[in-house]
This record gives C-alpha cells, sequence and structure tokens, in this order.
C-alpha cells in the first residue's frame, strides 16, 4: 500500500518534467490509435498473468501464492508508470492537451487530468487483480472498496499537491505583478514551499480523512476505553474515527496530525471487533508512542529533505551532460544535442533519487519509527503480550505469513522477536531509543551537508563559481561538431560563464559572440556579453556604446533584475547616468533575491549624479 505513494510521486515528476516539443510530427488520430493499442495490450497483460495466478489456489504454497502477487503487483505498477512516462514524453499527450483554453490559464487541473490517465492503469491493475486477491486472501470486501481503497491512501500527497500548484496557477492570474515575482524567485519558490509543507501538515488531515470517509467512533465503551489512555498518556486529539479503508477489514489503527486541534486517531471495526480491550489499549498505546516520540514532525522532516535533494538533481544533471568527456563522446557519436537529453536525464536523477531516498532512507526510519512505537507500549504496561497477540491475530485474518518482509515495517516475526527480547532484558529497549537519536542526528547532519553542496553545486554550474568546472571536453564537442543549432548557442553561453568567473575575458567574450551567432535573441547571453563590455579593464575588450546596444536588446527580450542592472551599469558608462538610476529602480522593484547588490549599485549611480 505504501508502494503506491512512491508511485505516485513518480508519476507527479514525469508530468512536471514535460518538455513539449517545439513542433507535433504525429497528426492526433494516430497518437489516440496507439494509445489505444498499448492500453489494451497492458489490459490483456495483466489480466492474463492474474488469472493464472487465481487459477494456483489451492495447489500452490499459501507462501508462495502471496510471494507471487505482490511480485506481480509491483511489476505491473511500474509497467503502468513505464506506459505513462510514454503516453506523457513519447506520445506527446500534454502538448495536445495544452492549447486548450482552460489548461492553459490552469495548467494543474491539466496534470490533474494527466494524473487521472495514471490512476485508470493502476485502477486496471487493481480491477484485474481483485479476483485473485480475494482466493489469496480469503476476503469478502468488495471489489469498489478494495479499488477505492487502494487510491485513498495516495490522498496525502494528492491533496497537497494539487493546493499547492493550484494556488501558484491562481497567483500567476492575478493582476499584480509583485507576487508573481516573489513566487518566480528561487528565494521566495523555496519560502513558499516550506510555509506551504507546514501549513499542509497541519490542516491536511482534516481533508484526508473526509477523503477517506472517516466517521466518529460512537459514544461507547470502546470510545471511553481509548480516551481515558489518552488521557492517561497526556496525549489530545480532534477526534476518534472509524478507519473504512479496505472495507475496515484490517485489524489496524493510525493516527495523523502534528498538533492536536486537527489529530485523528484512527481505528477499523475489524480491530474493534476481533481484538480484546487489553488488546486494543496496546494498539492505541502504539500509535500513542508515534506522538510522543514526535515522528509525525520528523515525518515533515524527511519532506523537506527530499526538497533539498531534488535541488541538487539539476545540476547533477548539467554535470554529467555537459561536463563529462565520456558523455559528450557517445552524444557526438549519436548526433544528439546534450539539451535535447538534459530533461531525460533529469527525470532520471529525480526518479533515482525518490526511489532511494523513500525506499531506503525512508523506510529505514518507518521501520525504526515503528519499534519504537511498539517499544512505547512498556512505558504504559508491564508487558507487551496483548500487543503480540494483536500481532498473531494479523498473521492469522491476513493469511501472510509472519516472517514476510516488509520495506517500511519489520516483519510481524522481528516485531515479535524484539519485544520478547525486551521483555527479557530492558535494556534492549534503550538501545534502539539510542539507535534512533544517533539515526536522527545523523540524518540531520547528512541533511546539512546536501544543502551546502547542492547550494555549492547550484551556484558553480548556474554562472557564480563554476572556476573549477572543466569546459574542455565541451569545447571539443563544439569544435567538432559541423552543423551547429540554436541549441548550441546556450551551451558556448555557459562556455562563456566559465571563463568570465576564471577572468578570462577574452574566451568569454568569444564564447558569448558564438553564442549570438548561432541565436541572435539569446538574452542571457546578450546580457553577460554587454556588462563584459562595459565593465572590462581591458581597453581592447572594453566598448561601453555596444555594450549599452546589447542591454538594450536583452531587456526588450527578458525583463529580469539583473539584466535590469546590467542596463543601468551600461548607461552609466555611457555619462547617461539619470537613465541608469532609472534602470536600477526598475531592477528593485522587481524584488531581485539579492538585494543589497542593487541598492549599493543605486547608491553608486546617485553618489555620481550628486558629484
Amino acid at each position: 500500500m505504501f508502494a503506491n505513494f512512491i508511485y505516485f510521486i513518480i508519476a507527479l515528476l514525469i508530468i512536471s518534467l514535460y518538455e513539449p516539443p517545439q513542433t507535433l510530427t504525429s497528426n492526433s488520430t494516430r497518437i489516440f490509435f496507439l494509445f489505444v493499442a498499448t492500453f489494451f495490450l497492458f489490459c490483456i497483460t495483466i489480466r492474463h498473468q492474474y488469472r493464472q495466478l487465481a487459477g494456483r489456489v489451492g495447489t500452490d504454497d499459501p507462501w508462495q501464492l502471496d510471494q507471487r502477487f505482490s511480485q506481480l503487483s509491483t511489476r505491473h505498477a511500474i509497467l503502468a508508470l513505464v506506459l505513462f512516462a510514454l503516453d506523457i514524453w513519447w506520445l506527446h499527450i500534454p502538448a495536445y492537451l495544452a492549447p486548450l483554453p482552460l489548461f492553459s490559464l490552469l495548467p494543474t487541473l491539466q496534470s490533474l487530468l494527466l494524473l487521472l490517465l495514471f490512476v485508470t492503469y493502476l485502477t486496471m491493475i487493481w480491477i484485474y487483480s481483485y479476483p485473485a486477491h480475494k482466493r489469496i486472501y480469503r476476503t469478502d470486501i468488495s471489489l469498489k472498496t478494495y479499488v477505492y481503497s487502494n487510491i485513498a491512501f495516495s490522498i496525502p500527497i494528492l491533496i497537497p499537491w494539487t493546493l499547492l500548484f493550484g494556488i501558484n496557477d491562481v497567483i500567476s492570474l492575478l493582476p499584480f505583478d509583485l507576487p508573481k515575482q516573489i513566487i518566480d524567485s528561487p528565494a521566495g519558490q523555496t519560502t513558499y514551499f516550506l510555509v506551504f509543507l507546514v501549513i499542509a501538515a497541519v490542516f491536511a488531515p482534516v481533508l484526508v480523512q473526509r477523503f477517506w470517509r472517516c466517521r466518529s467512533l460512537e459514544d461507547g465503551g470502546h470510545r471511553h476505553r481509548i480516551e481515558a489512555l489518552c488521557r492517561r498518556a497526556g496525549v489530545k486529539y480532534a477526534d476518534i474515527v472509524h478507519w473504512p479503508i479496505f472495507g475496515g477489514r484490517m485489524i489496524t489503527a493510525g493516527v495523523m496530525g502534528l498538533v492536536s486541534r486537527f489529530r485523528y486517531i484512527m481505528v477499523t471495526e475489524a480491530l474493534l471487533d476481533m481484538l480484546t480491550p487489553d488488546e486494543i489499549d496496546q494498539v492505541i498505546a502504539h500509535e500513542i508512542g508515534h506522538i510522543k516520540h514526535h515522528h509525525l514532525v520528523l515525518y515533515l522532516l524527511f519532506f523537506i529533505g527530499f526538497m533539498l535533494i531534488s535541488y541538487a538533481a539539476y545540476p547533477v544533471a548539467v554535470l554529467l551532460l555537459f561536463f563529462q568527456g565520456p558523455f559528450l563522446k557517445a552524444l557526438q557519436f549519436f548526433d544528439i544535442n546534450p539539451f535535447n537529453l538534459l530533461p531525460t536525464v533529469y527525470g532520471g536523477v529525480m526518479i533515482v533519487a525518490v526511489i532511494v531516498y523513500f525506499r531506503y532512507i525512508f523506510g529505514y526510519f518507518m521501520r525504526n519509527f515503528e519499534r519504537q512505537a511498539d517499544l512505547f507500549v512498556f512505558q504504559l504496561y508491564p508487558n507487551t503480550w496483548p500487543l503480540i497477540s494483536t500481532f498473531d491475530k494479523i498473521v492469522a485474518s491476513s493469511g501472510q505469513p509472519a516472517d514476510k518482509p516488509n520495506w517500511h515495517h519489520f516483519s510481524i516475526q522481528q516485531r515479535v522477536d524484539y519485544l520478547q527480547r525486551c521483555e527479557r532484558s530492558p535494556d534492549w529497549i534503550a538501545r534502539h531509543h539510542q539507535k534512533v537519536r544517533k539515526s536522527i542526528i545523523a540524518f540531520i547532519a547528512g541533511l546539512i551537508l546536501v544543502g551546502l553542496a547542492a547550494f555549492a553545486l547550484n551556484q558553480s554550474v548556474f554562472n557564480q563559481d563554476s572556476r573549477h568546472l572543466n569546459v574542455t571536453d565541451l569545447e571539443a564537442y563544439l569544435d567538432q561538431k559541423l552543423n551547429k543549432t540554436q541549441d548550441d548557442a546556450v551551451l558556448y553561453w555557459i562556455i562563456g560563464n566559465v571563463y568570465f568567473d576564471r577572468g578570462n575575458l577574452e574566451r568569454a567574450a568569444s564564447a558569448y559572440e558564438a553564442s549570438l551567432v548561432l541565436n541572435p535573441d539569446n538574452a542571457d547571453a546578450l546580457n553577460n556579453l554587454a556588462w563584459l563590455l562595459a565593465t572590462s579593464p581591458s581597453p581592447i575588450l572594453r566598448d561601453p556604446k555596444r555594450a549599452l546596444s546589447l542591454a538594450q536588446r536583452a531587456i526588450t527580450r527578458k525583463k529580469a533584475p539583473h539584466i535590469w542592472d546590467t542596463l543601468a551599469e551600461s548607461l552609466f558608462h555611457n555619462g547617461k547616468i539619470r537613465e541608469a538610476i532609472e534602470a536600477e529602480k526598475e531592477a528593485l522593484a522587481m524584488g531581485p533575491e539579492d538585494r543589497k547588490i542593487y541598492q549599493d549599485q543605486l547608491a553608486r549611480f546617485e553618489q555620481a549624479l550628486a558629484d
């Protein structure tokens, strides 16, 4: 179930990283038939394989059937992701939807429609797997409940994602420039994401529990007992609710909500019906353990950590493609421009990051947090035998082996064994708490290092400090290329930036000139060459008049604070100080991130005018 969470994150990445082609070479009818054909083959394949598996019930070992069902579910979900990626990146379905007026105004609606396509792939898996699931696990839940419950586990990521980008769409439609400028700046995007993440973590449980169709647990013995246990543990909450996931047939409970006013304790019907009062108490004590050990807050930290990793993914892709000789030689052999491959490489880096981060790092902490929550029971009770007997009932009712491995939980057998070990020697409780504390410290230290490395990487690759980058291979790639295109103009611009950082202004100017030959409208190349010509200490390179001409061309093509600043500098060196002051004020009005630099520039111009 938790694997669906990762699948949806990857699907969202596939959508967000899509770059539409300049022209569509295929007609819509051909695209439609290709899509229908692949979808039809997908359905036939999964239907056949699940039918075969269902036919083996009664002859194969139950453990083998469970293992085979899990393997098929994983394999088919990955196949669904591959087909979805082909629909987006090969068939270019988003490019056919983009011209529709509503989607051009609110791109999030288009993304939701595309995400619905991925949900359709998964739904077909769940529909065709249902008969096998029903026979293997001897469950009586309906097909509708089975499919809805699988989708519902993805709600905690889909709701925040929709709101995050939906609000961004609304801001872009406002008639005011300042909010859009703030959101579009790197600092604004980071701040917006962090603030939204915290707000969503606080308030999202209200929406999630409604989408899950939870209802308040009726007044009676069960509710009174859970309320008494929460008072004893000093835990506050908004409500205790029925959790109808998978029809309430699973023996499970849960808790969500960072703050007590929006915190919900969830229990299923099966848990209330099949467990004794003592067993229910210890299951709830386990959920209280998550609250007491602040696991929900730490989960928020893990999502912030992934933001840092994603921040480093793009410059990593750039480094791989543009500054590695073997890659450039391979691309030259196949006549592929690095920029045409950049979105794919970036997407690949991000998908690998998602799998490694959530499956292994996040999974490690989830397993150990679950064990820590198990151990919290010892703080309220002298032993954990009711919790152990609950695990026995879960094994008996689920039809799955006790030692079945799980990436986000230890196996039930491992959990029971550890509890029994702690019964014999309580020192193991303190050992595990110490292990978790050390792991969290190591994780935070790792986050700090990753954050610093990501910042340094972005600064190095994107213009600020590229002195250590080796552009020899990139220059050789361009020198050997016979037919250059506008994409190569950006490569020359990158080379110019590197040489500019190194102080080799002659080679920087040459690279910028080469970039403008291929693309005279490249605003960034116009801007950088204008700055170089306006400020160069070399009388050979210094050319204020041409610098002003280039800066004026750049600002007509791209209005940005740094380009206004270049125009101001060029005006200043041409003796047009009043115009330079006005241009610098325009730069400041756009809310630049490094505002002090622009303020110092303005002060310099005003002082020159006063003198």
